[in-house]
């Protein structure tokens, strides 16, 4: 534990010094702590978790109500749902510090003794017990739930070892090794993916959290532990893996749905926190906000596709890999070009189809078509809609116009910026639609050279003007229709274009 300078040592000296009284520190539990914190933070209208975005008006109230009805409760939702990052953030809930008897395995309550080992140190020093100081990080405990744990493991199993040693009888209190149920005792105790626990385990849990008693290997143990506990569960596992047996999901006070992001807006704050593109490199990196809404709006077509699995989700970790994966491949284009500039096109997107499939989970109609495929076809839905925000009602025949008269462009991923954009400048008219996205011609070549391409990309999505991986952009081959039943039975030579 983390050194207190300048706090009590002892329980005498505890006992003049304590803010609360012995009394209300005996009394006060981990809920009611963490509902005084609370309305504390909600007085002074403080950030209850800071760093979630998108949860204000939906997640964040519901768990508020949980707290302040000093409920155990469960984050409900699909992977990627940032659950474990706000059940970790419960512990700013808690005190700075709180007081126990030095040496405690469970931290007992110097005023409130549970274990039997702690009660007969008051009893021999009385004022003289030592005391040692709980920080919040302490005071969190989380375990992943995997159908490998045991009882041993969460609640703690009889140390012969240590009974041998203390010369006490097997059956004695003082003989448990505790697991890490009791060891989070005044504190939080956070099981992630709460439905893989065997149903035994479960058991063990609804027991010693709402009586306070369990038996470890035959042995009534009473262990009246003051805890706050927290679980997580994805839905899907309910049926896929497991399930929170029925005395247990009885006994938590709230079930609380978490959700996506609502909004593009929130989903690329989220986006921008977490993923990694501050980073040191030889480069300037410069990310256009057209490129990130395009990597945002890719995750949300994903979560409306059919060909998607919805039950699993689209987690909100896939536009944080593919934005950091897009920067990678400008960084790396940049670098071997010998630019100073690193800018993400849409190109690099179509790179960073690796950080995509692996992903998705695809229905029966997916695995048809295969990841690849449901992943281009995801990223040209995603830019044709950002391309329909900047661009809807702009007229650009010019440059339509100019693929259809024969032009063609191939654009290579290592193409320096400078003849990239000399190349661009071919097509009439192109380079001055780029306007439309706030830039200017003293922007570097690497920005206008990539706005320049994102537009032929919508062109593309929006069926416009083709593309391959031979020619690259081509004029959109127009589609040839069957003759009508009368010009069956006439005979012709036009062409039904």
């Amino acid at each position: 534990m983390k050194p207190a300078p300048g706090l009590p040592e002892t329980v005498g000296s505890l006992r003049s010094h304590n803010k609360y009284g012995q009394r209300e520190l005996a009394q006060r539990s981990v809920k009611d702590e963490l509902r005084e914190n609370l309305i504390c933070k909600l007085e002074r209208k403080e950030t209850l978790f800071p760093g979630i975005v998108g949860f204000d008006d939906t997640v964040v109230p519901q768990i508020v109500n949980a707290v302040l009805s000093r409920h155990n409760f469960i984050l409900l939702g699909l992977r990627g749902q940032a659950k474990t990052k706000v059940i970790r953030l419960l512990a700013n809930l808690l005190d700075e510090r709180v007081p126990f008897i030095a040496g405690c395995e469970i931290h007992d309550n110097p005023f409130s003794p549970i274990c039997k080992g702690c009660r007969e140190l008051l009893a021999e020093k009385g004022d003289a017990t030592p005391v040692a100081w709980l920080t919040r990080e302490d005071r969190y405990v989380e375990k992943l739930a995997t159908p490998d744990v045991t009882i041993a493991d969460m609640i703690g199993d009889i140390d012969p070892i240590k009974a041998a040693r203390k010369g006490q009888n097997i059956s004695d209190e003082l003989t448990v090794h505790y697991g890490l149920l009791p060891r989070a005792n005044r504190g939080i105790f956070a099981i992630n993916e709460l439905p893989d626990l065997a149903g035994k385990i479960q058991v063990g849990l609804f027991n010693i959290m709402q009586e306070g008693d369990v038996q470890i290997k035959g042995y009534p143990v009473r262990l009246p532990l003051d805890l706050m506990l927290v679980f997580t569960a994805n839905p899907e596992d309910y049926t896929a893996r497991g399930k929170i047996i029925t005395p247990l999901k009885d006994r938590i006070g709230s079930e609380i749905r978490t959700h996506y992001p609502s909004t593009l807006e929130h989903g690329m704050d989220i986006t921008r926190q977490e993923s990694w593109t501050t980073r040191r490199t030889p480069v300037e990196l410069k990310i256009p906000e057209y490129i990130r809404e395009t990597i945002e709006q890719l995750a949300f077509a994903a979560r409306e596709d059919k060909k998607v699995d919805k039950r699993s989700g689209v987690s909100q970790r896939l536009p944080i890999s593919v934005l950091e994966n897009v920067v990678s491949n400008a960084e790396r284009r940049a670098l071997v070009a010998g630019e100073p500039v690193a800018v993400p096109r849409v190109l690099d997107v179509y790179a960073a189809l690796p950080s995509i499939t692996g992903k998705l989970e695809l229905e029966y109609e997916g695995e048809l078509k295969g990841g690849d495929s449901v992943a281009r076809e995801l990223i040209r839905l995603a830019v044709g809609k950002v391309f329909t925000r900047f661009y809807d009602g702009e007229n650009l025949n010019s440059v339509v116009q100019w693929f259809e008269l024969g032009g063609s462009m191939k654009l290579d991923e290592v193409l320096p910026s400078g003849k990239m954009l000399t190349e661009l400048n071919k097509i009439q008219g192109l380079l001055e639609k780029t306007k439309r996205l706030g830039l200017t011609a003293s922007e570097p070549d690497a920005i206008r050279a990539g706005a320049a391409e994102f537009i032929l990309e919508g062109l593309y999505a929006h069926r416009r003007i083709s593309r391959n991986e031979e020619a690259g952009f081509t004029a959109e081959a127009r589609r040839r229709e069957p003759p009508s039943d009368d010009a069956r039975s006439k005979p012709s030579k036009r062409n039904y274009q």
